[in-house]
C-alpha cells in the first residue's frame, strides 16, 4: 500500500498547476491535467483496492508524517484504507473521474477554463483526504477543504451577484455545522484523549456510558455537522441555491463528493452513535422529515437542476433514516447508487441545457425525445432508478432495502413504524415529481430550437453511468458488502419471523411508488389542463407557493437570522462604542468652550459671577445642614 497516499497525491498536483497556469494554459492542456490527474487517482485507488481484496481485505496504514504535536496530541498525515474507505474511494474517483471527462465537454470555451478544473482537482483531493485520514483532524481538514471548493464552485460565475450569494449562503450555512463537529472534536478528545479514529470506534462502549449526557451531546455534535454537509433540516437550505455553479460542479457535490460525507461521517463513527439511542432516533426522524420536505419542494419547481437537487436533499434522507435505524450497510449501499444515477441524471442535464442554449426552466424546453432518444435513455433509465422502478433499476434494490430495515426496527419501536410509511410517501411523491420532469422536457411542446450536440467526452460518462443506474449494478452488492463486513460495518440483522414482513413491506413500498407513476402518468399526459386550473386557483398558488419555497424555511432565516444580522451590522457600521468615547472629549471641549466666552474682561460681569457663586455654595451648605438635621 507504498502508493496509497498517490491517490490523493495526483489530484493536489493537478490543482497546483493548473493554479499557476491559469489562463496561460491552452485549453486542451487544462482538460487533460485536470481529467488525467482523477483518472490516475482512481487507477491508482483500483490497484490499492485490488491489492486490499488480494491481501485478505486486512485494514492498513500508511504514516507520511506527524502534522503537528501539541502536548498528547500529535495527529499524523495518516491514510487508512478498510473497506469503507475503500468504497468511498472508489466512489469519489471513479464517479468523479467520469464527471471530470463530461467537464472538458461541456466547460469548452468557458472563460477560466484552467481555474474551474483547478477547484474541481482539488474538490476531489480534500474528499479523498475526509474519507481515507485515519484521525478526526486530518478528516476535518478534508471536511472543511470541500467546504472551501463548494465556496469556490458554486460562485464560479462570480460576475451575478446572485451566484456569489448562493456560493456565501452555501459556505456560511455549511460553517454552522462544522462548529458543531469541532465540538464533537472536542469532546471526543477530552472523553478518549485521542482523535484516532479505529481507536475512538473501538472504545466508544467502554469509554461512552449508555445514553449518558456526555455520550448524547458528543453524538449529537457530530450528527449536527452531519446535517451541515449533507443539507439535512434545519441545514438544508444551501443545496438546491447551490446550483448556481456549472452543472458538472452539481453533479461532483450531489453525486460523489460533498453531500455524502456526512452520511460516511456518521457510518464511521457508528458505535458513538449507538451509546446514545435517542440521537440514532432523532437521525431517522430528521431524515424523514428531510425527504419529505424536498418530495414536496420537488413538485412544482420549473428548474431542471433544483428539481435533481432536491431529488438529492431526499436520497440522503432515506440514508440518513438507515443510519439510525442502524442499517449502516444499507445506507451506504444506497450512497453508492445514488452516485450512480444521480451523476447520471446531472449530467444528462447538463446535455439537455446545452441543447436548449443554456436554457433551464423545463417549461421552456419540450419536445427532446424525438431530437435526441440518447438523453431519454439516460434519463429514463437514471429516473427509474430514482423512482426505484423494481428490478430493472439499482434504485430498487438499495432504496427498498432500507425501508425494509426501518419497518424492522418499526416492530419493536413504534416510532419507526411511522417513518417507514413516511419513508413509503417520499417514494410516491418521487414518482410523481421524476415522471414530472421527463414528460415535459422530452413530450412537452418545444418552447427553445434544440441545438445538437455530440462527442465522445459527453456521451461516454453517460453511457458508462447508465449501465451501471441498472439492475446489472446489482453485482456489486456482494463485494461491497463483504467487503464492509471486513471493515466491521455492523450488518442489520432480521430476526427469522419478521423476514417474512419485511419483503412484504418491500413490496408495499414498490406498489405505491408505482402507484405515485401512475397518478403521474395521469396528471401530465392525459389531464394537464385540470393541474394547470388548479393551480390558478387561490388554494393551488398557495400550496404551490409553499411547496416551491421548500415550506417558507428560507424565509424564517430571513426573518430570525439574517434581518437581525443585518440591523446589528448596520449598528456597528456607525461605530457606537467609539462615538461612546468621544462624548468625553465633546464634555471637556464644551465645558472649554463655555468657560472661554465667560472670559470678556468686564469687572462688572466678574464680581456678578462671584457674588452668584457665594450664592449657590450657601445654598448647598444650608441644604447640607438641614438634611443633616
Amino acid at each position: 500500500m507504498s502508493y496509497l497516499y498517490l491517490t490523493v497525491l495526483f489530484p493536489l498536483i493537478g490543482f497546483i498547476l493548473l493554479a499557476a497556469g491559469r489562463n496561460n494554459l491552452p485549453e486542451k492542456v487544462a482538460a487533460i491535467i485536470g481529467a488525467g490527474s482523477v483518472g490516475l487517482s482512481a487507477l491508482f485507488a483500483l490497484i490499492a483496492g485490488l491489492d486490499f481484496v488480494n491481501n485478505g481485505s486486512v485494514a492498513t496504514t500508511q504514516h507520511l508524517w506527524t502534522w503537528f504535536s501539541a502536548g498528547n496530541l500529535a495527529p499524523g498525515f495518516t491514510l487508512h484504507l478498510d473497506g469503507l474507505s475503500l468504497l468511498m474511494m472508489g466512489m469519489v474517483t471513479g464517479v468523479g473521474f467520469l464527471i471530470h471527462i463530461f467537464a472538458t465537454w461541456y466547460m469548452r470555451g468557458e472563460e477560466d477554463f484552467a481555474r474551474f478544473f483547478s477547484y474541481f482537482n482539488l474538490f476531489v483531493a480534500s474528499m479523498l483526504l475526509l474519507v481515507l485520514g485515519d484521525n478526526l483532524a486530518l478528516l476535518f481538514l478534508g471536511w472543511e477543504g470541500v467546504g472551501l471548493c463548494s465556496y469556490l464552485l458554486i460562485g464560479y460565475y462570480y460576475q451575478n451577484p446572485a451566484n456569489g450569494f448562493a456560493a456565501i449562503k452555501a459556505f456560511t450555512v455549511t460553517r454552522i455545522g462544522d462548529v458543531f463537529l469541532l465540538i464533537a472534536l472536542f469532546l471526543i478528545y477530552q472523553q478518549f484523549g485521542t482523535l484516532n479514529i479505529a481507536e475512538v470506534v473501538a472504545a466508544a462502549p467502554a469509554v461512552l456510558a449508555q445514553s449518558s449526557s456526555i455520550a448524547i451531546w458528543t453524538a449529537l455534535m457530530l450528527f449536527l455537522g452531519a446535517a451541515g454537509k449533507s443539507a439535512q433540516i434545519p441545514l438544508q437550505t444551501w443545496l438546491a441555491d447551490a446550483m448556481a455553479g456549472p452543472t458538472p460542479v452539481s453533479a461532483l457535490i450531489h453525486a460523489a463528493t460533498m453531500v455524502t460525507a456526512g452520511v460516511y461521517l456518521c457510518c464511521r463513527m457508528f458505535s458513538v452513535f449507538e451509546q446514545a439511542p435517542e440521537v440514532m432516533m432523532f437521525i431517522s426522524i430528521t431524515g424523514a422529515v428531510t425527504l419529505l420536505v424536498a418530495g414536496f419542494a420537488a413538485l412544482v419547481q420549473t428548474d431542471i437542476k433544483r428539481i435533481l437537487a432536491y431529488s438529492t436533499m431526499s436520497q440522503l434522507g432515506y440514508m440518513f433514516m438507515a443510519v439510525g435505524a442502524e442499517a449502516y450497510q444499507a445506507g451506504l449501499f444506497h450512497m453508492l447508487t445514488h452516485a450512480f444515477f444521480k451523476a447520471l441524471l446531472f449530467l444528462s442535464s447538463g446535455a439537455v441545457i446545452l441543447a436548449y442554449h443554456h436554457e433551464q426552466n423545463i417549461f421552456k424546453m419540450g419536445g427532446l425525445f424525438h431530437k435526441n432518444k440518447f438523453l431519454f435513455a439516460c434519463f429514463a433509465i437514471g429516473g427509474g432508478a430514482l423512482a426505484a422502478i423494481p428490478f430493472i433499476t439499482i434504485g430498487f434494490f438499495s432504496k427498498d432495502a432500507i425501508l425494509g430495515a426501518v419497518w424492522v426496527k418499526g416492530q419493536a419501536v413504534a416510532v419507526y413504524d411511522c417513518l417507514y410509511w413516511t419513508g413509503v410517501a417520499g417514494a410516491f411523491l418521487t414518482s410523481i415529481y421524476t415522471f414530472r420532469l421527463i414528460w415535459v422536457v422530452f413530450f412537452g411542446k418545444e418552447n427553445t430550437p434544440y441545438h445538437e450536440i455530440k462527442g465522445v467526452t459527453y456521451w461516454g460518462p453517460l453511457a458508462i453511468l447508465a449501465v451501471l443506474s441498472t439492475g446489472l449494478a446489482y453485482v456489486l452488492k456482494a463485494p461491497v458488502t463483504n467487503i464492509l463486513n471486513a471493515a466491521k460495518i455492523p450488518a442489520f440483522n432480521v430476526p427469522e419471523a419478521l423476514e417474512h414482513g419485511m419483503h412484504s413491506a418491500e413490496y408495499t413500498a414498490v406498489g405505491i411508488a408505482l402507484a405515485g407513476l401512475v397518478i403521474g402518468v395521469i396528471l401530465f399526459a392525459f389531464a394537464y389542463s385540470a393541474v394547470k386550473a388548479f393551480a390558478k386557483t387561490s388554494l393551488g398558488a398557495g400550496l404551490a407557493s409553499i411547496c416551491r419555497n421548500a415550506l417558507g424555511f428560507d424565509a424564517l432565516y430571513n426573518i430570525v437570522f439574517v434581518k437581525p444580522y443585518l440591523l446589528i451590522a448596520k449598528i456597528l457600521g456607525r461605530d457606537p462604542i467609539d462615538g461612546l468615547w468621544l462624548v468625553l472629549p465633546a464634555l471637556v471641549k464644551g465645558g472649554n468652550s463655555f468657560t472661554s466666552s465667560r472670559q470678556t474682561g468686564s469687572l462688572r460681569e466678574y464680581a456678578s459671577s462671584m457674588a452668584l457663586g457665594i450664592v449657590v455654595l450657601l445654598m448647598i451648605l444650608v441644604v447640607i445642614q438641614v438634611v443633616g438635621k
